[in-house]
């Protein structure tokens, strides 16, 4: 099997055959047919993110079960799947109160692998998926069954660009109707916000980007305003299509501490301002306690949606059938695995929504 591994921070990935050991107790090796290409990945590949290495990236898959390991039930070879980063023990205190995405237990794949080069070199699979690669080995936790007709890019994209964009805003924020929210970053994650805050009935949705094009495309997926950061002050902009009043919400989907120091002034009294792109984990945040106090506003954040898996990715199905969820329209191109670096670089350079790397 072939699988797309980084063995030095900010250089190519080097696509080659590796091995696979059987999959352990609890277990299940998967076939992958599509995984999208997430900056996370990215961030972890240009050492923003803290990574052991060499690695196998990718998290935002879909494919088939190929065999399961001791213990494994509700899942048999053939079977169509999800597969997330997420995973749950169900026995927690955070999977016993409906929290599932904060599960704190440890797992094997924590301090494993079950992949190595044919040199021998163990290499760590990346969130404990690995999913850049032909077939990879996950816990039954992190598989959502799906049906036989669901297209697998389409499926992909739900295990974590959709949960966390939409779910930042329908799970995390649960925004009233007609409460005005603004999505700063309009990419993959943030037009997922856009249309989890139109879903959610609000009014007006405000999209906030530098690319004119991404812009274009927060429209056709609700949003009600556009603004181009780089042409005004986006500040006073927000303050005037919202009354004077600020923003009831804004979700920060870009990783940029500047950003979210951004939206919180753009939030008005009361207001929510959630954070959900991933900055370098070197950077800190500044902002002035004097706006917590009198107005009473909110900092936070949000992980992978505030999403339970196994409940919400068949809901999520059921939109996408019902043609109300859009996944169609993120996808940019599909790419195999041996061109995964200029799928990755047109990510980089902002012309990708989403790029699926497909496999045969």
């Amino acid at each position: 099997m072939k699988a797309a591994v980084c063995y030095e921070l900010g250089k190519p990935l080097v696509v080659e055959e590796v091995d696979l050991d059987p999959p352990k107790a609890g277990e299940v090796k998967v076939k992958l047919a599509a995984t999208a290409v997430c900056h996370s990945d990215i961030h972890v590949f240009k050492g923003e993110i803290p990574g052991k290495f060499p690695t196998v990236g990718g998290h935002e898959s879909a494919g088939y079960v190929e065999e399961v390991g001791k213990g494994v039930t509700g899942f048999k070879k053939g079977d169509p799947v999800v597969l997330s980063l997420l995973v749950s023990c169900g026995k927690c205190r955070y999977c016993l109160t409906g929290r599932s995405h904060l599960c704190n237990a440890k797992w094997p794949l924590d301090t494993e692998t079950r992949m190595h080069n044919k040199k021998g070199q163990d290499l760590s699979m990346l969130f404990k998926t690995g999913s850049f690669a032909d077939y990879t080995i996950v816990d039954q936790s992190q598989l959502v069954k799906i049906p036989a007709d669901m297209p697998m890019d389409r499926a992909c994209l739900l295990a974590c660009g959709v949960i966390t964009g939409f779910g930042a805003v329908i799970n995390r924020a649960k925004p009233p109707v007609m409460s005005s929210c603004v999505i700063i970053g309009i990419g993959g994650v943030g037009l997922n916000s856009v249309q989890g805050a139109a879903i959610s009935g609000a009014n007006p949705i405000i999209a906030v980007d530098i690319s004119d094009n991404k812009l274009k495309a927060a429209k056709a997926f609700g949003a009600t305003h556009t603004i181009n950061s780089s042409k005004t002050d986006v500040i006073k902009e927000v303050q005037a299509l919202t009354g004077g009043a600020g923003a009831d919400y804004v979700f920060v989907t870009v990783g940029s501490t500047a950003a979210v120091a951004q939206g919180f002034a753009m939030s008005g009294p009361q207001g929510m301002t959630v954070i959900v792109g991933i900055p370098k984990f070197t950077d800190s945040l500044s902002v002035p306690p004097f706006m917590f106090i009198m107005g009473e506003r909110i900092l936070t954040g949000s992980f992978m949606g505030t999403t339970q898996l196994h409940t919400e990715i068949p809901k999520l199905v059921d939109l996408y059938k019902a043609g109300i969820l859009k996944l169609d329209e993120l996808i940019t191109a599909h790419y195999p695995l041996e061109k995964i670096n200029e799928a990755i670089e047109s990510v980089e350079k902002g012309q990708a929504l989403r790029n699926i790397i497909t496999f045969g």
